[in-house]
């Protein structure tokens, strides 16, 4: 689980909106990228950002 410290100060890498937890992904709604979650931790990298539109189908 993500502290939610840690969820508070984290910022969407491509166009630094918030952004939100939602299972075991970080969300960000402003430019509709998704980042996993590993092992606890957020791989908050624009090269590991997907596409909103996968997660919603999954």
């Amino acid at each position: 689980m993500i502290d939610t410290e840690l969820l508070e100060i984290l910022a969407c890498p491509i166009c630094k909106g918030s952004v939100e937890l939602r299972g075991d992904k970080i969300i960000c709604h402003q430019c509709k990228k998704y980042y996993p979650i590993e092992d606890g931790i957020p791989i908050m990298l624009v090269d590991r950002a997907r596409p909103l539109e996968q997660h919603e189908q999954a």
